[in-house]
């Protein structure tokens, strides 16, 4: 009978596991400290581990490391932990798996590490294994699909929301600072919703010259007016049965705002220079990073309309609020810009995630994504390093203290503070969003006289 080590510190969760694997015709030892583990490895023989890295007081790279071409290694991380996964995977390990798992998929994982060669042989540690580099990105590819499991209490509960509203036929209006990824979130709630078979069609407010909008927005025929050389279709139309997404809405005019308005009470429009009413059928979601109310409250905003697209309201977190998310987005996007610019890198340097760590991102996902195509376009080893990063990135502290009027202390206290907070003082979690093991958040407890 095979026998297999699990390492895990949560003590629930490893016992259901154990379950299942001997429900299967597996013999399990459970062992829920990595000291713990080790010593069986010494008084048994395993022909399997499978740990979670993120254990109390201990480094489970170092046990991936010293089991490597002797025993496979399974390690099992969190979505928000794909950078441990891969340093975990050139040190030696197996494969990967993301919490929470299904009962086939860690059967399937345990069935391909059962059956696999050694990572590493035991005659030369030195050996590179074929395909190393294919099995690494792979890693990457496996948190690059298109739908992105993004872990943070802020994301969570937007996407509670957007589960809410979505299969309604309720206006929504998205509220976010610029590039938070106002447009994901619109066409999300287009997925999700009855109309998702149907047409999604944007269009930026913020771009269009005041004397055009009924144009865009109705359409018009052909010799209606100078440069109509061609009958056309205006959002509206193209987006009935579907939904019409109006980004930075409040850039209308006070003229467009009335235009619109007739549109949406109505539900009917005509194209410029015709007579004949075409009736519509469309969701409206519109964005914006202004305050719409406060627009009200000077009169360049008209309140009816407010009201007409506010039936629900969206606020989309900023990024450096999204705890947890930054690794998932910045190895998605490492993925994307690999594919895109034909490259292989791996991983990001300590140092480098240290940096996106510590700036505060003002311009939010955008920024991300753009850093992060300029670092691979620019690296040339199967690593970013920090000089491939813009110069404004390198003095995150600085600029915090700029911003904030915070010290380097008084912000990591912040940060720690902030994350034991969105856990419920469960500094596991907290270690986990922080990206720190437990005993690195103890220690700075300690250091910081937290009273908590």
């Amino acid at each position: 009978m095979t026998k297999i080590l699990i390492i895990e510190d949560d003590t629930s969760f490893a016992q259901m596991l154990q379950k299942f694997l001997v429900r299967n015709s597996f013999d399990v030892v459970i062992s829920h400290t990595g000291l713990e583990g080790e010593k069986q490895l010494k008084e048994h023989d395993f022909q399997l581990v499978i740990t979670d890295l993120r254990l109390p007081d201990y480094d489970g790279i170092k046990l991936v490391c010293e089991l490597k071409g002797k025993i496979p290694v399974i390690v099992m991380t969190g979505y928000a932990e794909v950078t441990t996964a891969v340093k975990a995977m050139k040190m030696g390990a197996y494969d990967y798996i993301s919490k929470p798992f299904t009962p086939d998929q860690m059967l399937s994982v345990i069935d391909g590490a059962l059956n696999s060669k050694p990572v590493y042989s035991k005659e030369s540690t030195q050996e590179k294994p074929e395909n190393s580099k294919d099995k690494l990105v792979d890693v990457l590819s496996k948190s690059n699909s298109n739908e992105l499991i993004l872990t943070s209490d802020a994301t969570q509960k937007l996407e509670e929301y957007i589960a809410l509203v979505a299969p309604t036929d309720m206006s929504v209006l998205i509220i976010g600072e610029s590039g938070t990824g106002k447009e994901v979130t619109a066409k999300s709630i287009h997925q999700k919703s009855t109309r998702s078979k149907k047409s999604f069609v944007a269009l930026d407010c913020g771009a269009i010259p005041k004397e055009l909008a009924a144009s865009e927005f109705f359409g018009h025929i052909k010799g209606s007016f100078t440069g109509a050389v061609a009958d056309k279709m205006g959002s509206f139309e193209a987006a009935n049965g579907g939904t019409l997404f109006l980004d930075e809405v409040g850039n209308l005019s006070y003229e467009n705002q009335i235009q619109l308005l007739r549109a949406l009470q109505e539900r009917k429009i005509k194209r410029i220079g015709s007579n004949t009413e075409i009736l519509v059928d469309v969701r409206i979601l519109s964005a914006t990073n202004e305050d719409l109310k406060a627009a009200v409250e000077k009169g360049t905003f008209r309140e009816d309309l407010y009201h007409r697209l506010n039936e629900f309201s969206l606020q989309i977190p900023a990024l450096k609020n999204r705890y947890g998310d930054l690794p998932v987005l910045a190895t998605y996007f490492l993925g994307k810009f690999n594919e895109k610019l034909n490259k292989e890198i791996i991983d990001f340097s300590d140092e480098v995630w240290d940096i996106f760590e510590a700036y505060h991102w003002p311009g939010n996902i955008r920024e991300l994504q753009n850093v992060i195509q300029r670092a691979v376009l620019l690296t040339t080893t199967d690593k970013v390093q920090a000089n491939t990063l813009p110069s404004e990135l390198m003095s995150p502290v600085l600029e915090t203290v700029a911003l904030g009027n915070l010290s380097k202390a008084d912000f990591e206290k912040e940060q720690i503070v902030n994350a034991l907070k969105r856990t419920n003082y469960n500094k596991s979690k907290a270690a986990k969003l922080l990206q720190v093991t437990r005993k690195t958040l103890y220690n700075r407890i300690n250091y910081y006289d937290l009273d908590l």
